[in-house]
């Protein structure tokens, strides 16, 4: 191994090593849900609103505690502002949504030869809401939009964004604290996976052992993801249909996280495996540069795009560039994460949403050097009221990636 921990141990010895932890991390409690839905109703109030569906999936999932992926059939829940929660779903499925639930409501139940879209107007008819504008989660598929708007000549169908945004980019010290685990163990299988390298070895065998070590960790489900590329591979930002053996000398990008308690980590680390060159370095150190112009810039009050354009003007400022032009960032500086791994806000050039306490992001303004290579330092920020914090402390070196002390 060399003195900065890259190479030099076995995919056994690593994953002998390992301790679990992911045990210990603590799932969000009712109370937070039942507050959930309070601040949801607030904002409904101000807003003039009646009623939300909250679609299977990560929103009502957020509001209610309910487990449910979208399919064909319409599973969900409306949400008035009075706090009420009413569960549509297949009757078949009436017992194992009352399972899943966490938030009370009444279940209402269509068979298959019916109509959900007609009971959902049926419900609101029942708490007085006949006509006007009711709000749907934007990740409602379109079938149940149409199916929603063709059996009511009365309503007028919008976008809960407003509404349910403003609700999750806003997190709590209990998902922020279960985030900053899963982070911290997924630091950890960085290091464990950089131990690991070798001439020769396959990003599959890579990807494998990464799934594995957060398996170790405790993390049931192994990697919530995984990127592995190797040399210039490493330019193109989501990989390529056929991944290169590692060579002496490759660059090494490894993009990986985790899910425990249905919140997500996510981290990239890029390095060299033996000696960089001095361009290598010059864009390890320019795409550096920009990340932490991305976390001077996350002050509260400022906006997501202006985040956004401190990274992109440290990069042009090299004569990179500009714009997406490459060699450059080919995209935004990038996303909020949370029951999501790309959640609002974006960090994007011209998104005036405003930074606040709780918001989670990363930060990773990727520069791509065309067939060559790419670097990307990915970390996470959440805002507090003293300014940004870094979930993960940003990589050290292209040779010294975690700061190991030679």
């Amino acid at each position: 191994m060399n003195k900065f921990g890259i190479g030099g141990s076995t995919i056994e010895a690593e994953l002998n090593a390992i301790k679990p932890t992911a045990h210990l991390i603590k799932p969000i409690q009712e109370t937070e849900y039942k507050n959930r839905i309070i601040k949801a109703c607030e904002l409904m109030v101000a807003q003039n609103v009646k009623a939300i569906y909250l679609n299977a999936g990560t929103n009502l999932l957020y509001f209610t505690g309910t487990h449910w992926h979208s399919s064909e059939r319409m599973v969900g829940a409306i949400l008035l502002s009075t706090g009420a929660i009413h569960y549509i779903a297949p009757n078949f499925e009436k017992g194992t949504i009352r399972d899943f639930m966490m938030m009370e409501g009444p279940i209402h139940c269509w068979e298959e030869h019916e109509s959900p879209f007609t009971l959902f107007n049926n419900i609101l008819k029942s708490e007085g809401i006949s006509e006007g504008e009711v709000l749907i989660d934007e990740s409602t598929p379109f079938f149940i939009y149409e199916g929603i708007l063709n059996a009511s000549e009365t309503l007028t169908i919008s976008n809960a964004k407003s509404i349910i945004s403003a609700c999750r980019m806003i997190k709590s010290e209990a998902e922020i604290s279960i985030m900053q685990s899963l982070m911290d163990i997924t630091l950890e299988v960085h290091k464990a996976t950089a131990r690991i390298l070798r001439v020769g070895i396959t990003a599959k065998e890579v990807e494998d052992f990464i799934h594995e070590t957060h398996k170790r960790y405790g993390v049931v489900s192994g990697s919530y993801f995984c990127i592995v590329l190797f040399g210039k591979d490493s330019s193109f930002p989501h990989g390529v249909k056929t991944p290169k053996l590692l060579e002496m000398n490759d660059i090494v990008l490894v993009d990986t996280g985790c899910s425990v308690h249905d919140y997500i980590s996510d981290l990239t680390r890029t390095y060299v495996f033996g000696e960089a060159t001095e361009y290598q370095r010059k864009i390890w150190n320019i795409e550096k540069e920009a990340q932490i112009a991305a976390f001077n810039a996350s002050k509260s009050g400022n906006t997501c795009g202006t985040v956004d354009v401190a990274a992109r003007n440290t990069i042009t400022s090299h004569g990179l560039g500009p714009d997406y032009n490459l060699p450059g960032c080919p995209h935004r500086t990038y996303h909020g994460i949370g029951l999501d791994i790309h959640e609002y806000p974006y960090i994007l050039k011209g998104n005036e949403t405003i930074l606040k306490s709780g918001m989670c992001y990363s930060v990773e303004p990727m520069i791509c050097v065309p067939n060559q290579f790419g670097i990307r330092l990915e970390d996470h920020i959440y805002m507090t009221t003293d300014g940004p914090k870094w979930f993960t402390q940003p990589a050290y070196s292209i040779e010294n990636p975690f700061g190991i002390k030679g």
